[in-house]
């Protein structure tokens, strides 16, 4: 019997963005993909990471591009769909909303997984989920921002707006933390 193993594209790594396509979970609609953003900060790794796990809404205070975030349901801190953000942010000159949970908080090693869902992200992905990881360097960190994603139908793009937009808020975040 011959056991047919799912197709793999080879693995792309680019310095500082990544697109990689991959079929470990074949759906018949679609498959997966990864895009992906490595931003050197000069903060701490500690610092940014627990702004995003337990200041999430002073987000909107420090960054131009996120307009506001608010509690739609739940706390802000737990985790799966009974604590639901509402997110408003500007992304690729267009205002637009989405809603967005806390999946997986990894304080050992720095890395939250969330699932952002509704709005505009459910027009252009079935699916949309981003890990942030921050791993500690020299006397700063790197932040690895990955969105995971399914897209709607094969026309639509990456979610390369939203990879510039993670790189403004982390850049932005770096600098507020920096002046603290």
């Amino acid at each position: 019997m011959v056991k047919l193993l799912p197709l793999r594209a080879p693995k792309q790594r680019r310095k500082f963005f990544g697109v990689q396509d991959f079929f470990s979970k074949r759906r018949e609609e679609g498959y997966e993909r990864k895009s992906w953003a490595e931003i050197e900060i000069q903060s701490s790794a500690s610092k940014f990471f627990n702004l995003f796990v337990t200041q999430v809404h002073e987000i909107q205070n420090i960054t131009d591009e996120v307009h506001q975030i608010k509690l739609h349901q739940g706390d802000w801190h737990g985790l799966g769909s009974h604590s639901v953000k509402h997110w408003t942010y500007t992304l690729g000159g267009k205002v637009v909303n989405c809603k967005e949970h806390f999946e997986e908080i990894d304080r050992a090693n720095k890395t939250l997984t969330l699932n952002i869902f509704d709005r505009h992200a459910s027009e252009l992905y079935k699916m949309l989920k981003g890990k942030i990881k921050v791993v500690e360097k020299g006397e700063g960190a790197l932040v690895k921002w990955t969105y995971k994603y399914e897209k709607v139908h094969e026309a639509i793009p990456p979610p390369q707006a939203y990879l510039d937009l993670a790189i403004k808020v982390v850049k932005d975040v770096d600098a507020h933390l920096l002046k603290a």
